[in-house]
């Protein structure tokens, strides 16, 4: 019977001996890298200067920026200003277009009217309570300061003034809801409330009647009623033209005759609204004398056709 002999165990200086080994087998067969020369320094010129150095860079940087110059796309970048300009004139089109929109137009022929008339009540106004001093001076014939005479004499000009603001009001009003007052007993009232003011006015400063006549004095007392009848005779006019006013194609209310309607979009004849209006009227869906305003909505038709059929259905009262 055999027995083994059991390996000893390595001890730390075998493994020290074994990897020092190791690392000299490895260093000799690894090939060795050559040894690279340092590059050699550049060789300067001895005449080269400073001068000719700060040369020889100027003109690499030309070389460059001639290179970079060829390049257009700085020039493809908006500058502040350009987009500034951009934007204002991308606004002025927008607003432009908002301009030509019927209903833009229409708001804006709004509000001039209303302007319009405000100034002209104003204007009016103040020409009245202008005159009132010249009327005052007419209706008190001479009486006394703060006597009842003198004093009832002040109120002549305000209760006519009220009268007739009250009527060219009223044709004002109605004048921007496009249904102008043609009465001529209205026309007569307001020459009348003028006449009686320009003339009151004007009596005691005429020749022959004033103690010393003075054409500025006469002048003077005149601008007040004129002002007047110039505004009463205008303003209908201005709001005729207002209301006459072709905003374009809107939709629902229009000024035109443009609509939606398909009798009115074949042609149908007045009459044959005037027909139909009679119709509502008879089945009580509108009143006995109806506005050109009603009888646009009730019959969907242009603010003309509907002017016609309130003429022809309401007949003016002289």
């Amino acid at each position: 019977m055999s027995t083994t002999t059991p390996t000893p165990e390595p001890t730390p200086e075998d493994i020290s001996r074994g990897l020092a080994e190791l690392e000299r087998h490895l260093a000799d067969v690894a090939p060795v890298p050559p040894v690279t020369a340092p590059a050699p320094a550049p060789l300067v010129d001895e005449g080269e200067t400073k001068r000719v150095r700060a040369l020889r860079a100027e003109v690499a940087e030309a070389h460059l920026l001639a290179d970079l110059q060829d390049d257009d796309a700085p020039l493809l970048v908006d500058t502040p200003k350009v987009r500034k300009l951009r934007k204002r004139a991308q606004e002025a089109a927008r607003l432009h277009a908002l301009g030509q929109n019927p209903a833009m137009r229409a708001y804006q022929a709004s509000r001039m009217r209303r302007l319009l008339v405000t100034v002209a009540m104003v204007s009016l106004t103040l020409a009245l309570a202008w005159s009132t001093a010249g009327v005052q001076d007419f209706a008190s014939e001479g009486a006394d300061m703060w006597s009842p005479g003198w004093v009832f004499a002040w109120l002549v000009e305000p209760f006519m003034s009220m009268a007739l603001l009250v009527v060219v009001g009223a044709r004002a009003y109605m004048g921007t809801r496009g249904q102008p007052i043609t009465s001529k007993t209205l026309t007569r009232i307001e020459i009348l409330f003028l006449a009686l003011t320009l003339g009151m006015n004007a009596w005691p400063h005429l020749p022959g009647v004033a103690e010393e006549f003075s054409f500025s004095g006469l002048v003077l007392h005149l601008i007040g009623p004129v002002v007047a009848v110039a505004i009463v005779t205008a303003l209908p006019i201005v709001l005729a033209a207002f209301a006459n006013l072709d905003h374009g194609r809107l939709t629902g209310l229009t000024y035109s005759g443009n609509t939606t309607d398909p009798a009115k979009q074949t042609g149908a004849p007045v009459s044959a609204l005037i027909e139909r209006a009679q119709a509502l009227i008879a089945a009580g869906e509108l009143p006995p004398t109806p506005s050109a305003y009603k009888i646009q909505r009730s019959l969907r038709c242009g603010m003309d056709d509907a002017r016609a059929v309130r003429d022809a259905l309401n007949p003016a009262n002289d």
